[in-house]
C-alpha cells in the first residue's frame, strides 16, 4: 500500500526528471497542479430487523492533480500524475462498511489509512487526445464514481476526439478497476445488489464507443455502446433539448439503456431496456423537474460495480430504482439562494418513488416498492482566501417493501463534505 512520503517522493521525482527541451516546449508553461482536501462523514442508520444497526465513519482525504501542457508539434505529448490519500478519523469494526475507508478482511476494522499513485500518459494530435494508463470516465455507459472519499479509477486507454464541429465522439478499453475504499486494481465485476446478478463474476476488458452530437442551438443527441467482456453489453440512445418559454426555460431530456448479456453471460442472464424522461423548468432561482423510467425485460438494468447509473434516478443516495420490472417517477425543486443576496448557497429537495418491483421470492417476490426522500443543502464561499471551501450537508429517508434479509434496507441517511481545493500553481 502506497503512503504519503511514497506520494510526495513521486511528485518530486516527477518535478525534477522533466526534461529540460519539454520546459520550453509547453510541457512545463501550460502545467497546472491543485491539492483538495476533503472531509466526508457518512451516517447510514438501518432501521427496522436488521443485523447491522448502522454504516458509520468519518474521514479526511487529499487529493493532489498534477497536469502537465503538452509538447509542440503536430503531437504534442503530456503526463498526468494522480495522488489520492485516506485518514480515518473515526471508525469502529461494527460501523464499518461506507466505502469511505478499507476494511481489512480478518480483524473487521477499518484501515488507518490508505493512498494510491495514478499516472497517465497522454497525446494530443489537433483537437483528438488520447490517455493511457489511470482514467476516471464520466460517460453515460460508465461514470467513476466520485461519491466517496476518493475516486474510483481504471486502467486502460482512453480516446476523445472534437475534430468533427458539433460532434465529439469517444471510446476506449479498459481492463482493470480501483474501487473507492481500495488501493489495488482488481478484474472489472457487475454491480449485484440483492443477488440480482453474479457479482463474483471478473472480466477482463470492458471497451465502449460513441458520442455526443450537437444537432442545433437546442438539441444535442448521443448514442454509446458499451460491451464488459463475458458478462454483458449495452447501448444508450439520449437528446436533449432545451426552449425558452415564457419567462422561463423548459429542458426535456430522454436516457433509453438497452441491455443484453454477453458471450458466456458469467454473470447470468441479463436482458433488460430502461426508458426514462425527465422534464425540468428553470425560472429565476427556482427549477422544478418531474422525472420517471420504466424498466422491461427479465432482469434489472446491469452497470459496472460501484459506479453510477445514468438513469433518471442518477446520484439518489440510497438506492439506484433500477430493479426489474420497476416503474420510477421523481419530482424535484432546487433553488438557487443567489436571488436573495446569499451567492452561492444552493438547496435541493426531492421525492422518489419506485413500485412494480419483481424480486425473487426470497426477497419478497412481485409488486415491491420503495421510498426515498432527499434534501440536500450546500453553501460554497465566493471571495476571500478560502474562495471556493464548500460545504454540502445531505440527508435521505429510504423505506421499501423488501424482505429482512434483502442487502438494501430502510434507512436514515446523512453525508456532511467539506471540501476545498487549493491551487498550487
Amino acid at each position: 500500500m502506497l503512503n504519503s512520503k511514497k506520494i510526495t517522493a513521486s511528485v518530486l521525482l516527477f518535478l525534477a526528471t522533466a526534461p529540460q527541451n519539454l520546459k520550453a516546449a509547453g510541457f512545463i508553461e501550460d502545467s497546472h497542479g491543485t491539492l483538495m482536501f476533503r472531509n466526508f462523514y457518512f451516517d447510514r442508520d438501518y432501521k427496522g430487523e436488521t443485523n447491522v444497526s448502522a454504516r458509520r465513519e468519518w474521514a479526511q482525504g487529499f487529493i493532489l492533480n498534477i497536469k502537465s501542457g503538452f509538447t509542440e508539434g503536430p503531437v504534442g505529448f503530456g503526463l498526468d500524475l494522480q495522488g489520492m490519500w485516506g485518514v480515518k478519523l473515526d471508525s469502529s469494526r461494527d460501523r464499518t462498511g461506507t466505502n469511505l475507508l478499507p476494511v481489512d478482511r480478518h480483524s473487521g476494522k477499518a484501515q488507518d489509512e490508505y493512498a494510491e499513485l495514478g499516472l497517465t500518459g497522454k497525446l494530443r494530435y489537433s483537437q483528438t487526445e488520447l490517455y493511457v494508463g489511470t482514467v476516471a470516465p464520466q460517460l453515460p455507459i460508465l461514470i467513476s464514481s466520485p461519491a466517496r472519499l476518493l475516486w474510483q479509477t481504471f486502467k486502460g486507454g482512453y480516446l476523445q476526439s472534437k475534430d468533427i464541429q458539433g460532434l465529439t465522439l469517444h471510446s476506449g478499453y479498459l481492463n482493470r478497476m480501483n474501487q473507492r475504499d481500495s488501493t489495488n486494481y482488481q478484474k472489472i465485476t457487475i454491480a449485484a445488489p440483492n443477488g440480482r446478478f453474479n457479482g463474483a463474476a471478473e472480466s477482463d476488458e470492458f471497451i465502449f464507443f460513441g458520442g455526443d452530437y450537437k444537432y442545433s442551438q437546442d438539441l444535442t443527441l448521443s448514442y454509446f455502446h458499451a460491451r464488459l467482456d463475458e458478462i454483458y453489453q449495452q447501448n444508450y440512445f439520449s437528446f436533449i433539448h432545451q426552449k425558452k418559454i415564457g419567462p422561463g426555460e423548459l429542458k426535456t431530456e430522454m436516457r433509453y439503456f438497452i441491455s443484453d448479456e454477453e458471450g458466456e453471460g458469467k454473470a447470468g442472464s441479463v436482458d433488460n431496456q430502461n426508458l426514462g424522461l425527465a422534464f425540468s423548468y428553470s425560472m429565476g432561482p427556482h427549477r422544478l423537474t418531474l422525472s420517471g423510467h420504466l424498466l422491461s425485460g427479465d432482469t434489472a438494468m446491469p452497470y459496472i460495480a460501484s459506479s453510477e447509473p445514468h438513469t433518471i434516478s442518477e446520484y439518489a443516495l440510497s438506492s439506484e430504482f433500477i430493479n426489474n420490472d420497476e416503474h420510477y417517477w421523481n419530482v424535484r425543486y432546487d433553488y438557487n439562494f443567489a436571488a436573495l443576496g446569499i451567492p452561492g448557497l444552493r438547496t435541493m429537495f426531492r421525492f422518489m418513488k419506485g413500485t412494480n418491483i419483481n424480486l425473487p421470492e426470497r426477497l419478497g417476490g412481485k409488486n415491491q416498492s420503495e421510498t426515498e426522500r432527499d434534501i440536500e443543502i450546500a453553501y460554497a464561499l465566493q471571495s476571500g482566501p478560502l474562495k471556493g471551501l464548500a460545504l454540502r450537508l445531505r440527508n435521505a429517508r429510504y423505506q421499501n417493501s423488501f424482505a429482512p434479509n434483502a442487502s438494501t434496507r430502510d434507512d436514515n441517511e446523512t453525508r456532511i463534505n467539506i471540501d476545498y481545493t487549493w491551487k498550487i500553481w
